[in-house]
């Protein structure tokens, strides 16, 4: 059995225009073989509920940075007897709950003294104008289970910031833009290891690939088989310049798709 874990901002998306045609031939591949592609995102469920709906994903998915993990009800691959229920899927939740943890960001920044701007504290419009998506993917955005985005505070000490996150039990994923307010027991690799772990048919022989652009996604690419780096469009993030991963040879969708389908089929594009 094969995984495909995946990021999908500058991975299976373009970094600058969000786009995926160039991965659809090799989805639809993936598909016909029973292949799960599994993305892996800091994105909320409705964001990638409308992505999955549009270009026909059907597996399970990892949102927030591996804080939840939403299992649809027809798949019966995983044991779920742990998980919640909505009415399309079985879900765990690693992290905390939204309201904590935008309490949580608001007392860090009181012991900070300075004001960390949330997604909680911007409109659709602002956050259109900070990344580039469109009003209707800014609205998914803000509707948060579990953690919060905020303006990644270029003044602060990296690690100060994030010994004051861990007296709460959380962590900063930092990011160029955007950092990260997470639970300790979320992240990227721990939500693709419960994925593994509860696998049904444990006898059964299961490769993995992950594939990823930024440091956000290590964790994702040390719990897999076959990481893949995919590189932005100057180059390989610098964050992931000195791991021995492969990388692809293109960015975005279209080195998604090159790399993947030497993979899949042993043949170039």
């Amino acid at each position: 059995m094969l995984f495909i874990f995946t990021d999908l901002d500058g991975t299976l998306l373009n970094q600058n225009d969000y786009r995926y045609d160039d991965a659809l031939p090799i989805l639809g591949v993936l598909e016909n073989k029973n292949i799960p592609v599994i993305p892996v995102t800091s994105k909320t469920k409705a964001e990638v509920e409308s992505l999955c709906n549009k270009i026909g994903l059907n597996s399970p998915f990892i949102t927030e940075n591996g804080s939840g993990i939403f299992i649809p009800k027809g798949d019966f691959r995983f044991d779920t007897t742990q998980a919640l229920t909505t009415d399309l899927y079985k879900y765990i939740s690693l992290g905390l709950d939204y309201h904590n943890a935008r309490g949580i960001l608001g007392e860090i920044s009181q012991k900070l003294k300075t004001d960390l701007v949330g997604f909680g504290d911007l409109s659709p419009e602002d956050i259109v104008n900070l990344t580039g998506l469109s009003l209707n993917e800014a609205i998914l955005a803000k509707k948060r289970d579990f953690t919060e985005p905020f303006l990644t505070p270029k003044h602060i000490n990296a690690d100060l910031l994030q010994n004051i996150a861990k007296e709460y039990q959380t962590t900063i994923v930092v990011g160029d833009r955007f950092s990260h307010l997470i639970s300790e027991k979320a992240g990227k690799g721990n939500a693709v290891k419960w994925l593994l772990n509860h696998y049904h048919n444990r006898e059964e022989k299961i490769a993995t690939i992950g594939l990823g652009n930024s440091p956000n996604d290590i964790s994702l690419l040390e719990n897999v088989d076959i990481p893949i780096i995919i590189p932005n469009p100057d180059g390989v993030h610098k964050g992931l310049q000195n791991k021995n991963w492969q990388v692809a040879p293109h960015s975005g969708s279209k080195g998604w798709s090159q790399i993947i389908t030497e993979i899949i089929l042993g043949h170039k594009i």
